[in-house]
């Protein structure tokens, strides 16, 4: 094929991919350690899997794990903060929501360490300071209990990706990531019945959870260290640009810019998760979603900011071409979100490619992707491609 004269050779070695935790093997390794929202290592990295292990994680409630997969070559995922920095950031909201489960309004302690809470949000902007030309290539893995805690850390560091890109100073960007951080923390006047619920919430219990932003906010206020800006981050993220959100049902410019990104980023890492009554999205799907938004439910240049920094299809991936070949995405560059470079694996035939060739589809124009081989059927759709070459050639089958 064409992409045989363009395609850039590539030293390579063991890849990871995303597999859901009901598709784990045993004798699968673990390319990723899985940790609890108190910081304790569930899995660690190098782990060789056992059944006992993979009925542990069910019972945990762990959807995915990271594994190793030799077909995918060596690709070394990097996050755009660093391992410990996550780590700390949900322990630090695990304790802060802890601290005000169950209480009622009228009931609003201090944060017992707002300092921290400001040296966290540094913490996370000084490491995307230092990796500020990474993509968003990972999603986070959370167990379903602890979704809440990792998904304020996760809206946190996507909404300082944005407001990066935006030029905003470090003063703002500190008010935002405050606000982003801390943006549901109204949740914890909500039952955690309520907020694990697997099927479709009553009418009062959806207005019981619509109330969270008006908790967050009043217990925001009663902070002498949380500004304005940043409280009205918590009241206002669930308004839409078109007025069709709550609590106040604020449209455009009225909804303050804080809390405009918190929302963009909000329903991102929301779409990429898996909860308890859904899987979740696949990245590419959850970036169409967001991207067909743009002046309707969100504000399109904040839109745009945040996906100019965003893999559509993250590393790892592997995806079949318009030509037929099949490959893994090995990176994407910023502004090309959705033509990142793939390391060409399989001939349209189903015959593998004898050496790593990578084409980049930022360049090759005339090759796009038509779609994603879904992680948990791999095997299987490799082992579709070569079957018919393989009984005829004697190429292995997977």
């Amino acid at each position: 094929m064409g992409g045989e004269k363009a395609g850039r050779r590539e030293k390579g070695s063991a890849g990871l991919r995303k597999l859901a935790v009901a598709s784990l093997k045993p004798g699968m390794v673990v390319a990723r350690a899985i940790y609890s929202a108190d910081g304790q290592v569930l899995l660690n990295q190098g782990v060789v899997l056992k059944p006992s292990y993979i009925i542990r994680l069910k019972e945990l409630g762990v959807p995915a794990v990271y594994i190793r997969d030799e077909l995918l070559g060596d690709l070394e995922v990097e996050d755009i903060v660093s391992e410990q920095t996550r780590l700390a950031a949900v322990k630090a909201v695990r304790e802060l929501f802890g601290n005000y489960q169950g209480r009622g309004k009228g009931h609003v302690p201090l944060l017992v360490d707002s300092a921290r809470i400001q040296r966290i949000v540094s913490s996370l902007l000084d490491d995307l300071l230092d990796r500020k030309e990474l993509m968003v290539n990972l999603t986070d893995i959370r167990t379903l209990d602890d979704y809440t805690f990792a998904h304020s850390v996760n809206v946190c560091i996507l909404a300082l990706v944005t407001g990066l890109t935006l030029r905003y100073s470090r003063e703002a960007l500190l008010h935002l990531g405050v606000g982003a951080l801390l943006h549901d923390i109204g949740k914890t006047c909500v039952p955690l019945h309520i907020l694990n619920k697997p099927g479709k919430l009553t009418m009062e219990e959806y207005e019981l959870v619509c109330r969270h932003a008006q908790c967050g906010f009043d217990i925001l206020r009663m902070q002498k260290e949380v500004s304005l800006v940043s409280a009205r981050v918590a009241l206002e993220h669930h308004e839409r640009y078109n007025g069709s959100g709550y609590p106040q049902g604020l449209k455009g410019q009225e909804i303050h810019e804080f809390a405009r990104i918190t929302g963009v980023v909000d329903v991102y890492d929301a779409l990429t998760a898996d909860r308890v009554y859904r899987r979740a999205y696949p990245p590419h799907e959850a970036y169409e979603m967001l991207a067909g938004s743009g002046n309707f439910t969100h504000d399109f240049e904040i839109v745009k900011a945040f996906l100019t920094n965003v893999a559509a299809y993250p590393v790892g991936t592997v995806v079949q071409l318009n030509s037929g070949d099949v490959g893994v995405v090995t990176g994407t560059a910023r502004g090309h979100s959705h033509r990142p470079r793939v390391r060409l694996l399989y001939r349209p035939s189903g015959e593998p490619y004898g050496e790593q060739l990578t084409l980049d589809l930022a360049v090759e124009m005339d090759y796009y992707i038509s779609h994603i081989l879904p992680a948990e059927d791999l095997p299987s759709l490799t082992c579709k491609l070569q079957v018919a070459e393989g009984d005829k050639k004697g190429y292995r089958v997977l």
